[in-house]
């Protein structure tokens, strides 16, 4: 972690806060934005992309406080340093686990041992280890706290010949919010998923597949993909009070698909 971006009103321990981990772009970036509508004091992670988190600081700040901080949420290290940020802004109350990649487009053996780790590490293993961190930095004050990993639908379909690696991650993300939903249920903490089916960001780009989301539209039963804002407002219900009685539940976002 090297530096933090902020905006908005000045911190105030007494207000309500969330921490979104890949939050510069996509999904995240929407689930920022959404957030802050609702009045959360927001801090989010971004890995590379500092014109794209500085843009959205300031787009964010005249409805929050906002902070940007550099981390890789794969490192423990830097997940302590995120919650130790975001926690200047409130109490931390809700965690989005949605860092995430498909990596590359290529069947399994066209993925070296690297490919395979890294994808692995993104996708599951961050959202491992920033919800162990949260649950010792909530140890005290457990209660009404609430916990939201970004899965995928290709959890279900497992991805053949594209992306099975991501796909074998997304199924640990649902195994991850069902089990850690039974066992910390009793101490007031909500986990809970949703699952996207493709949606408009820059992923499938990033794998080297721009065309992916035209392709896969004409198969939806809705006829088209999701927007990230569809997605990011299912994040913000499953946020809210609203639904305080959903826990263990991986809400597919899929067009009916």
């Amino acid at each position: 972690m090297s530096e933090t971006l902020r905006g908005g009103a000045p911190p105030d321990s007494v207000h309500l806060a969330a921490l979104v981990t890949g939050g510069s772009r996509g999904i995240g970036a929407a689930t920022v934005r959404v957030l802050a509508r609702a009045g959360l004091r927001t801090c989010f992670t971004y890995l590379r992309n500092h014109d794209a988190a500085a843009a959205l600081v300031a787009e964010v700040s005249n409805l929050t406080s906002v902070t940007a901080v550099r981390a890789d949420a794969t490192k423990e290290d830097d997940a302590v340093c995120a919650f130790e940020v975001a926690e200047t802004l409130g109490r931390v109350a809700v965690l989005v686990n949605n860092v995430g990649a498909t990596w590359k487009v290529a069947g399994l053996v066209s993925w070296t041992a690297d490919d395979i780790r890294r994808v692995l590490d993104v996708n599951l293993y961050s959202a491992l280890i920033m919800s162990r961190v949260a649950l010792e930095r909530w140890h005290d004050d457990p209660a009404g706290r609430s916990i939201i990993n970004v899965s995928s639908a290709a959890a279900k379909t497992g991805a053949p010949a594209e992306y099975v690696p991501y796909a074998a991650a997304k199924a640990g993300i649902d195994a991850l919010t069902t089990g850690l939903a039974k066992e910390v249920a009793r101490l007031g903490i909500r986990v809970n998923a949703v699952a996207p089916g493709t949606t408009d960001t820059e992923i499938h780009a990033a794998a080297g597949d721009p065309g992916r989301g035209a392709r896969v539209a004409a198969t939806v039963p809705m006829g088209r993909i999701a927007s990230a804002e569809e997605v990011a407002d299912t994040i913000a219900w499953l946020a809210s009070s609203q639904a305080s009685y959903v826990s263990g539940a991986v809400v597919r976002v899929t067009g009916g698909a």
